[in-house]
């Protein structure tokens, strides 16, 4: 009886005959929890790939194409995110892309042939750019840009929008699940046959 008794005091009690802290499970957890975060590899970590010349058909996490570089992609599957930086170029063919493609300053940006784009691709303060023949789950952004763009024949889950360009841009065939917002363009886009669930606004609303 002694011997069960001293079993339930030990139970109750910490080693010195303190009583344990209702709080010890949740910091024992934490630490544990904290530890498994430091052990696991490098691997399960996202990394970021760096495009100069030609990638094929592999699978990347993110991807970036540094400053003044060309960077052409065939069937590559992106599970992150790729940025463009200045004076970069990208030709994307046949891509599978998770995230966003993202230009800032770039010298041009092409994605085709059947690309599949789950967020927005958004071209800023750079040359031309063209997404042709593609799906984008988010918006196409253009936006402040002084070479050629063109938007045309593809499949848009959210708006397009083509904004203070200085260079010709066309727009044609889209279907847009948003809106189609163009405005303070010079010369004014140029644009017809697409199927708008949304408004079509200032610039584009005749397209």
């Amino acid at each position: 009886m002694q011997n069960s008794s001293s079993s339930i005091l030990s139970n109750r009690f910490g080693r010195f005959g303190r009583p344990l802290s209702k709080t010890a499970p949740w910091i024992l957890g934490l630490l544990l929890g904290s530890a498994c975060v430091m052990s696991l590899p490098a691997s399960a970590v996202a990394e970021e790939r760096i495009c100069r010349g030609e990638l094929g058909g592999i699978t990347v996490d993110n991807l970036r194409v540094p400053d003044g570089a060309d960077c052409t992609l065939s069937r590559t599957q992106v599970k992150g995110t790729l940025k463009v930086e200045a004076r970069g170029s990208l030709a994307a063919r046949g891509v599978r892309m998770v995230g966003n493609v993202q230009a800032e300053n770039a010298r041009q940006v092409s994605i085709t042939d059947a690309s599949r784009i789950g967020g927005s691709v958004q071209v800023k303060q750079g040359g031309g750019a063209r997404v042709l023949n593609s799906t984008v789950q988010g918006d196409i952004q253009y936006d402040a840009n002084r070479g050629e763009l063109r938007a045309n024949d593809n499949n848009v889950g959210g708006n397009v929008q083509v904004i203070g360009n200085q260079a010709r841009s066309e727009i044609n065939r889209n279907r847009v699940d948003g809106n189609l917002q163009c405005k303070e363009n010079s010369p004014r886009p140029a644009g017809g046959n697409n199927r708008v669930r949304g408004n079509r606004e200032d610039q584009c609303a005749g397209f």
